[in-house]
């Protein structure tokens, strides 16, 4: 069983260490040696398990464990604890974490405690499938991050309200994100076939949309496109 996990960890030697020892088992990596670069890695998305420092500089481990689980209950988060940090491990299984392993650790019980999550992951998905239950819907881009089952929004930390029609278009756009829309795509897949509105109906939600997601100091995501339409992408 492989996958792609997330390693959170500030000491470079062991970090290093878990890419080596991660890689040679078939697993794909990332790395943070932050909490905030750490939480920002996560959003990204596509990972199937974080290995989780609690001593990290700026946000805690234990903070950034609080604010993956407030969006993310499934993903295994194995938490790398110093020896006598008793109350950080009874937080973080407290919090959500999948389990803990103490420094310094045998790579062969990290390896064999990363396959158990793996496996008991793997063993939800199935039992949610089998019950017929929604896969996570969870879109992203940067720091923004859109759930269509709990038709949550956040960019960064902040909680964006959005009208029903404001939370469709933007969905639309993230399914489609870097590919450049014409408000004629737009207003047949967002309004419906049968609109008879004036197209110039999008301007006015995407300057809804634009005014809600953005804010001081964050790069613009939707961008327009001169005589075309709208593009929603990460600025290079």
């Amino acid at each position: 069983m492989t996958g792609k996990i997330l390693i959170i960890e500030d000491e470079d030697k062991i970090a290093r260490l878990l890419e080596l020892e991660l890689g040679y088992e078939g697993y794909r990596t990332g790395r943070a040696a932050s909490g905030t670069d750490g939480l920002d890695r996560y959003r990204e998305g596509g990972w199937d398990l974080i290995l989780l420092d609690v001593m990290l500089p700026g946000l805690s481990g234990i903070e950034v464990l609080r604010r993956i689980r407030a969006a993310d209950p499934l993903t295994p988060v194995i938490l790398l604890t110093a020896k006598d940090s008793v109350e950080d491990k009874v937080s973080g299984l407290d919090l959500g974490a999948t389990d803990y392993v103490t420094k310094p650790f045998q790579i062969e019980e990290l390896l064999a405690r990363i396959r158990s999550a793996l496996r008991a992951r793997a063993a939800v998905a199935a039992r949610r499938e089998e019950i017929g239950a929604p896969p996570e819907a969870m879109l992203t881009a940067g720091n923004l991050r859109l759930n269509e089952q709990t038709r949550e929004v956040y960019r960064g930390e902040r909680r964006i309200e959005l009208t029903p029609r404001e939370f469709d278009l933007l969905v639309y756009l993230l399914r489609n994100q870097r590919q450049v829309l014409s408000r004629e795509q737009m207003i047949r897949e967002v309004w419906g076939y049968d609109y008879a509105g004036d197209t110039n109906v999008v301007d006015v939600y995407i300057r809804y949309v634009r005014k809600k997601i953005d804010e001081a100091g964050m790069p613009e995501l939707i961008h327009t496109v001169r005589g075309v339409g709208y593009v929603l992408k990460e600025s290079s």
